[in-house]
């Protein structure tokens, strides 16, 4: 009689792919049956449970992979609940004798994650956690002196020169899995919307899964990546990768897109070689949050402690609704709502509007983008909002306040994207589409603007805004 082997859990988390997947190729060279599971645990997350539209994201991307492991002869376990209770009752009801998975970097996961593997390991069972999201891990790359990197540029270099990838690892051919156990299905969960169903303009442009994201990849490297440095400040044209959601999710690795950029022989091109600086941001934001937890919340800058925000409602909805009368913010805006997604320099725009212009805490935009994002990632998303607002770690100077009207005329230059996203100024020439309220009556008849009533005027005056801003910097200049 052939006794069978206890099986292993592999914890899918971040890591929605079976290629370059380091949890489930250890499982599989055991030779034990696998049990997968997904567990959706907000409980742990708390305020930084998955918005709706990283929701909308998640739903996808597990009926993907679903998909794939049932194409394996596999299951894909679905449990909703405190993952330490959920793997607990699992080990019981299956006799597991190991759970393995790939490290999530964020506060709460990391705090979970170690009481979980306290609970393992006191069970004389085996726990094993892999680097399935990062090129390097936080404590492996620090400063001469050992501590954290705060500046991105010695960063990068130290990355680029000491830290190139191997080479990803192929998905296994086989798995051998678990005995099928009970399972809730992903429509128990209600990850997508149904009335109002807002997901119209997500469908059209986003293929979540493990296969999307190498479609995504090819498609950037055959037609993107050599104009790359130019074009990917220019959001009414195809100038940037688009793979963040894909890259979040785990769909894809940091070390695939690596590798693919080396394989297509653009590692040393102008396009490549900034493309891969991009990653590299990504690792310097997971830097920051590791070593720095409360990045999310608190000023990295102590001295913005006593920074006086106005965060008047009034203003924040109109920026929420993209109705600023500023047309470049407008339409991020409204690109943000339409897809779940804003093109990078716009975020850059209207981050600086709101805090600046606004003079509206960046943690409320922070949180407006984590509901509405599909690559709502906490470490970048952090790091980002604080970096705009002059709080962050090699923050932007915070008297650099961009001038939405000349940001759109330099980077949306024949206003192609604020026609996209705003077709009530679609009939403006060019010359006075990223300022409407400068053109003549004949000029907005034509158009059939009607001021304030057709699109707003201007919610804020931008000079006086700007000069209000500074001087409110000068208040806590000289603080710690």
């Amino acid at each position: 009689m052939t006794l069978s082997l206890p099986p292993v859990i592999v914890w899918f988390r971040q890591d929605l792919r079976l290629a370059d997947n380091p949890a489930i190729l250890a499982a599989a060279a055991t030779g034990k049956p696998i049990l997968a599971l997904y567990c959706l645990d907000d409980e742990a997350a708390g305020d930084w449970a998955m918005g709706r539209a990283s929701r909308w994201w998640l739903y996808h991307s597990l009926s993907r992979l679903e998909d794939a492991l049932i194409g394996k002869g596999g299951q894909l376990v679905f449990k909703r609940g405190a993952a330490q209770t959920v793997l607990t009752d699992l080990i019981s009801e299956t006799g597991a004798d190991a759970v393995y998975w790939n490290r999530c970097y964020e506060p709460w996961a990391r705090q979970r994650d170690e009481q979980i593997k306290i609970m393992v390991k006191n069970r004389d069972l085996q726990a094993r956690s892999f680097n399935g999201s990062l090129i390097v891990e936080p404590w492996d790359i620090v400063t001469a002196t050992g501590a954290p990197y705060r500046v991105f540029t010695p960063f990068w270099r130290r990355l680029h020169a000491q830290y190139a990838p191997q080479p990803p690892l192929p998905a296994p051919d086989t798995l051998s899995f678990a005995s099928r156990v009970s399972s809730d299905t992903l429509k128990d969960w209600a990850l997508t919307p149904v009335q109002p169903d807002w997901s119209g303009g997500l469908q059209q442009m986003w293929s979540p899964g493990e296969s999307g994201a190498m479609k995504r990849l090819e498609k950037f490297l055959a037609r993107t990546v050599t104009l790359y440095k130019d074009r990917r400040h220019l959001p009414g044209e195809t100038g940037t990768s688009h793979l963040s959601p894909h890259l979040h999710f785990g769909e894809i690795s940091p070390r695939q897109v690596w590798h693919a950029v080396e394989q297509a022989g653009q590692t040393h091109t102008a396009g490549g070689h900034t493309f891969l600086s991009e990653i590299a941001w990504r690792e310097f934001s997971y830097n920051l949050l590791y070593h720095y937890p409360d990045l999310p919340t608190t000023n990295f800058q102590p001295r913005f402690d006593h920074f006086k925000w106005d965060n008047d409602d009034d203003l924040f909805t109109a920026w929420r609704h993209g109705r600023t009368g500023y047309p470049i913010v407008d339409a991020g805006m409204r690109e943000l709502w339409a897809t779940g997604w804003m093109h990078n320099r716009v975020r850059m725009i209207v981050a600086s509007f709101l805090t600046k212009d606004m003079m509206i805490d960046w943690r409320k935009g922070q949180a407006w983008f984590w509901d509405t994002l599909v690559d709502a990632d906490l470490a970048n998303n952090a790091a980002s909002w604080q970096w705009v607002a002059g709080s962050g770690a090699d923050a932007a100077p915070y008297f650099r306040v961009f001038n939405p009207v000349l940001q759109g005329k330099k980077f949306d230059p024949d206003g192609a994207y604020v026609r996209a996203w705003l077709p009530e100024l679609a009939g403006l020439p060019t010359k006075v589409i990223h300022a409407p309220w400068l053109a003549n009556h004949k000029t907005l008849f034509d158009a059939n603007i009607v001021p304030g009533e057709t699109y707003p005027d201007p919610i804020v005056d931008h000079s006086f805004a700007r000069k209000r801003a500074l001087a409110a910097f000068e208040s806590i200049k000289g603080g710690s």
